[in-house]
C-alpha cells in the first residue's frame, strides 16, 4: 500500500508547474519577420508592422501556366513608437518608403494552387527593412 505522502508529491508537483504557466501581463513575443500570420505583429529590423487584410493575390498558380505572373497586396499597419498606427500597403517584391527607410514584402506563402483557395489563416508572410541608423 502507498503511503499518502507519495500520492501528494506528484500532485504538488504538477500544480507548481501549473503555476509558472501563469499569466504575467508581459505583451506577447512578436512573430519573427519571416514568418508573420495575418493579424500577428511583428519586428522587422526596426519598425514593428501588422499585416491586417490581404487586398489582392492574383499570383498565377504552382500548378498552372499563366501569361501574368500576378501580385500580392496586403494592407499593413504600422505601430509606432507612441503606440499609433499608421495604415498603408505593401506588394510583394516592392519597396515601400516607411519610418526612415522602406519595407519590403519577401514572400508570400504557401505556393497559390488552381484547386485550392486559400483561407485568410493559411497566409504566412516574409518581410525586410532597409534603412535605419
Amino acid at each position: 500500500m502507498m503511503k499518502p505522502f507519495r500520492l501528494a508529491a506528484p500532485s504538488l508537483a504538477a500544480a507548481l508547474a501549473l503555476s509558472a504557466c501563469a499569466t504575467t501581463g508581459e505583451p506577447t513575443p512578436l512573430a519573427d519577420a519571416g514568418n508573420v500570420a495575418l493579424g500577428q505583429r511583428a519586428y522587422v529590423d526596426g519598425p514593428i508592422v501588422q499585416p491586417v487584410a490581404v487586398i489582392e493575390d492574383s499570383r498565377c498558380p504552382m500548378n498552372a501556366r499563366c501569361v501574368w505572373a500576378g501580385r500580392v497586396r496586403l494592407e499593413m499597419v504600422w505601430i509606432r513608437g507612441n503606440g499609433d498606427k499608421q495604415p498603408f500597403e505593401v506588394t510583394l517584391g516592392e519597396a515601400t518608403p516607411l519610418a526612415d527607410g522602406a519595407i519590403r514584402l519577401e514572400s508570400v506563402r504557401p505556393e497559390k494552387m488552381t484547386n485550392v483557395e486559400l483561407k485568410p489563416e493559411d497566409y504566412r508572410f516574409s518581410f525586410r527593412f532597409d534603412g535605419g541608423l
